[in-house]
């Protein structure tokens, strides 16, 4: 089967078409005429040797595939969508429809009848750990561990419109412990609304609805009722949500209740910056918060934390870093009126573990800037002189792996573009003596690859590794008119008898060639349109 790459310099899904040196627009006859004159070259029936026979049989395999999916209005117009991927993971069918817009729509509408099935078939599980851990008291002999606290939960996509979430909290300190069970029914209403219960037992026993609703484009309005089956109080919240700009939001929340609170905030996040900051007031008194997260590079970033109210008053500073795709570790300084914590952080998909460590209850400035100067030299230094050395060996064996593994593949694809040129090289001998015979066109040197190496070429002898000779087929693709096209919008590694020489560096073609006793020389980029001759040549 064949493989496509999407990249960044040129459209996807192009490969079959670049296979039979088609454009993207081709008209059903000239998808035949391709067809036919690729199929008379590498028909096995039309190739003695056991060897070539073998190659001629699965290069005809590809150029049969090619034309069966482009010839055929619907294949082709799911290839040109999703490529090869829709036509193999069930993008097909049922009704035949007839106008391309139908065809398109009912297209979307498989896909993402698809992509919710594969949602629903997973459950989303989400999860934190958080250990409180002291200092002072392992001194005095008392235990490290002050308390921890557990909460999970498990979300299932049961139709297109309703999920189920099921979740539980477990917190425990020296004293006592507990608690709470917590299942919610969600469902989808509309585009814009949707609805929720809630029910939970153990130490907070109540239940609750939520309605969400989007007002306009840019603001959502979302009201919370719930009733405590324990002492039978009835708390309401309404949260008014406003985008501000494209990376900001701002929204206000008014609960009434047990604990009455009036709640002004602000988001901002965009792609190095996020920040939050809210204030609120409540029966017992005012409080405030601001958070500032700031990114310092591909997989590191710094952040901020304030806190200010009656029983709050404290700074974190610290930072993390992604160590693979899905994990991020952080480490944080805190000081405030409850003491000194270092808080380490282990976030990975939707589950994370937090330790914070009390390292004393009371503000020595001597100690508050030993705790905070001494793991943050320490961590520097461990970067320095461990983690990057480390990580610089490590990446060094990858891309030295990648490398040799790339090369090999390398290899096989210009052995498989050689044989394939060998099963053209009779036709193309006969079509350039044509040419030669009446003054036409004639490809006297065809380089592709590396842009870097075609541009130095005449300074090295040979074809440089990062280049393969393609005279062959260009001479092959020179019609009986004498002109040659290669089409805008398609790769040229996928030309029957190329391959891709350099994969992941930018690649040209280079061609000399003679027309009416004159030399010429071209050089275009991968995905440029190449017309020779040229009108006044």
């Amino acid at each position: 089967m064949m493989g496509e790459e999407a990249t960044p310099n040129g459209p996807p899904n192009r490969e079959l078409y670049a296979l039979l040196n088609l454009s993207p627009e081709a008209s059903d006859e000239e998808i035949r005429k391709s067809y036919r004159q690729w199929a008379q070259v590498y028909h096995p029936d039309k190739i003695q040797s056991p060897q070539m026979k073998e190659v001629a049989t699965m290069n005809f395999q590809r150029i049969c595939e090619a034309y069966e999916i482009l010839s055929d209005e619907t294949k082709r117009l799911i290839y040109d969508l999703y490529g090869m991927e829709g036509l193999t993971s069930g993008l097909e069918l049922g009704p035949r429809l007839s106008k391309p817009d139908e065809i398109k729509e009912e297209l979307e509408r498989i896909k993402r009848r698809n992509e919710e099935a594969k949602k629903m078939a997973h459950l989303l599980p989400t999860g934190s750990i958080l250990f409180n851990l002291s200092l002072p008291d392992f001194l005095d002999g008392d235990g490290i561990m002050r308390g921890m606290v557990m909460a999970s939960q498990v979300q299932s996509q049961l139709s297109k419109d309703d999920a189920i979430a099921i979740g539980g909290n477990l917190a425990a300190n020296e004293k006592s412990g507990g608690g709470i069970a917590t299942a919610i029914l969600r469902r989808q209403l509309s585009p814009v609304s949707s609805i929720e219960f809630l029910a939970s037992t153990g130490l907070q026993s109540l239940i609750g609805m939520q309605t969400t609703r989007q007002l306009s484009i840019h603001s959502t309005a979302t009201i919370n009722i719930s009733k405590s089956l324990t002492n039978g109080s009835i708390n309401l919240t309404n949260t008014w949500t406003r985008q501000l700009s494209e990376t900001s939001s701002g929204n206000i929340e008014l609960a009434l209740g047990m604990e009455s609170a009036i709640t002004v905030g602000w988001k901002k996040r965009d792609e190095n910056v996020s920040a939050a900051g809210d204030f609120k007031i409540e029966s017992g008194g005012l409080g405030a918060s601001a958070r500032y997260t700031r990114k310092l590079s591909s997989k590191s970033h710094g952040r901020i934390v304030g806190r200010i109210g009656s029983n709050a008053l404290e700074v974190e500073v610290g930072g993390g870093r992604k160590i693979s795709e899905f994990s991020t570790v952080r480490m944080m300084y805190t000081i405030g009126i409850k003491g000194i914590f270092w808080k380490l952080e282990l976030h990975r998909g939707g589950q994370k573990l937090i330790v914070p460590i009390l390292l004393s209850s009371h503000l020595a400035p001597l100690f508050a800037t030993g705790a905070f100067i001494v793991p943050t030299s320490l961590y520097f230094l461990l970067k320095k002189f461990v983690v990057k050395p480390y990580l610089r060996k490590r990446e060094k064996r990858k891309a030295l792996e990648n490398m040799e593994k790339t090369w090999g593949q390398v290899g096989e694809a210009r052995t498989a573009a050689e044989k394939a040129q060998q099963l053209l090289q009779n036709v193309a001998t006969r079509k350039r003596n044509r040419q030669v015979e009446i003054g036409g066109l004639i490809v006297t040197k065809a380089l592709y690859g590396d842009a870097k190496a075609i541009e130095r070429r005449a300074e090295v002898e040979g074809v440089d590794s990062g280049v393969i000779d393609v005279t062959v087929p260009m001479n092959f693709l020179v019609s009986d008119s004498g002109q040659l096209k290669l089409h805008e919008g398609v790769k040229k590694s996928g030309i029957m008898g190329f391959c891709d020489p350099c994969p992941g560096e930018t690649k040209q073609l280079y061609v000399a060639f003679t027309y009416n006793s004159h030399t010429f020389e071209v050089t275009v980029g991968d995905y440029e349109e190449l017309i020779i001759p040229q009108d006044g040549q």
